[in-house]
Formats: C-alpha cells, structure tokens, sequence
C-alpha cells in the first residue's frame, strides 16, 4: 500500500518538474530580449592635456610667461553604450566575463529621466564646471593672480568631470614646470584621473580599472589615480607605476620627487 504512492509520486514528478520548466524558459527568454538598466563601459580615449586638440592648444595660458614641455599628460575617458541603448542580457553576460568590459548601472553613468540631449548638456557643465576648479586650484597652488593671469582649456569632445586633476596638473607645468626649471613630467608620459575642487582636493571617479587600460595602452608609465580607488586601479595596472593622490599639491610632490629620487606614494 506504500509502494505503489511512492511509484505514483516519483512517475509525476518528472512531468511537474518539466512543465515548471516551462515558465523558466520563457522567463529566460524574455530576460535575454529585454533591454536592461546598465550599460557596457570599455577603455576610451586619451587626450595629452599639454598637447593641441582640433588644431588649438588644450591649455591656453596668457599674462605670465609659459615654458615649453616635454612629457605627456593624459587625461583618460572611459566609452559606455549609450542611455537611451538596448542593452540585453547576452550584452551584460559578455561584459561580465571580459576584462576590458565592465557592467555598470546606468544611473552611475548618466541623470536618470533626461533626454540624451539633456543628459549631453549636463556632462559639458560638469566639465566646463570641472575645468574652472581646475584653472581656480592651479593658480592658487602657484600663488598667481587670477585677474592677472587667463587660462583658457579646451577639450570639446570629453564631458563630465574626471580630468579635472590632469588640467589643473597641466597649467602648473606649463607655468612652473617642477619647480626647478624641468618638467613636471620628467619627459614620461603620465596619465591619471580625479575630480578637482577649487581648493585642490582630488575626488574619486568611477571606471579606474578601465582608464588604466586606456593609459597603457597609449604608452604611458604612469598613473594617478584618487586614493579611494586605488584597489580598482590594481586589479588592471600591470606595466603602470599607481601614485595615490588625495590633493594637487600631493600629486604635484609624487611627480617632483618620481623624478628627483625622493619616496614616492604607492598603491
């Protein structure tokens, strides 16, 4: 009287099993047509701060002298599908198994219910926004006037505000140099990242891992990167030199003493 229950049960099971699987599938197959709420970032362009873009320089100095550097200094951007994209599971899965992918929501990427031209418009006064701190901090550093001495930076193409720390790196090489009549960069190409306030305080940014790709791949040494994120940068910064920053005046000592033998911070 037990066995035949049992041979019951155990003969429906398959059958429940089997058809359970049935909304599984189905809901599988929708998740893998639906667009999700992330996007795909992989490294982007550099861009050398000291360098000219579109024909101009990016750094426009006037009412002090301005040296001649050598060196490079890279800002890095990171390229994410954009807000308005499909991005479906199969995306999401390939992103995930890639170490030049990352899967990141798109509310840390761009204003949720904006338009992609609002979003556009927001990315440019963060960095039009980005760049007066930059130009604000530098001068200070320096201990310039700023009614007597301009700076006028152009990079058209770059929105929000992680390059801040490079422009801010950047005015005070073209002025200054190391402080004792070399380069700031020492001839290297050095490459980093970080928001910039108006009193030279560097902030984290978000795609680390990815931007040192983009900086070893364009050939630089080294790379500055906000305290807060050195972890992240590890993870990919084989063949780069990580200096931590939490300010200007730190990162402008670690490039000055990088050169001149003295201790320089790591990650």
């Amino acid at each position: 009287m037990i066995s035949r229950p049992f041979r019951d049960g155990a003969s429906a099971r398959p059958r429940v099993l089997a058809l359970s699987a049935v909304p599984l599938v189905a809901l599988l197959a929708v998740a893998g047509l639906a667009p999700l709420p992330y996007s795909v970032a992989r490294p982007g362009q550099t861009r050398d701060v000291l360098g000219a873009y579109g024909g101009d320089e990016v750094i426009s100095l006037s009412g002090a002298p301005v040296r001649r550097t050598s060196g490079q200094l890279r800002m890095v951007t990171i390229m994410a599908t954009a807000p308005r994209a499909d991005v479906r599971l199969v995306d999401l899965l390939d992103g995930w198994f890639r170490t030049d992918r990352a899967v990141m929501p798109k509310d840390a990427l761009f204003p949720s219910g904006k338009s992609d031209a609002q979003i556009a418009e927001h990315h440019i006064a963060d960095m039009k926004k980005s760049q007066n701190s930059a130009v604000v901090a530098a001068l200070g550093f320096l201990k310039k006037d700023p009614d007597r001495v301009k700076a006028k930076l152009k990079l058209d193409d770059v929105g929000g505000p992680s390059a801040g720390l490079l422009f801010s790196l950047g005015i005070v090489d073209k002025l200054d140099g190391d402080g004792s009549g070399g380069d700031l960069t020492g001839g290297r190409k050095v490459a980093g990242t970080g928001t910039i306030a108006a009193d030279g305080t560097v902030g984290a940014v978000g795609g680390v891992a990815l931007k040192t790709q983009a900086a070893k791949r364009d050939g630089a040494s080294v790379f500055l990167v906000p305290k807060a994120e050195c972890a992240h940068a590890k993870a990919a910064s084989e063949g780069l030199r990580l200096i931590p920053v939490t300010t200007l005046k730190g990162a402008v000592d670690a490039l000055r003493a990088l050169d001149n033998g003295g201790p320089v911070p790591a990650c």
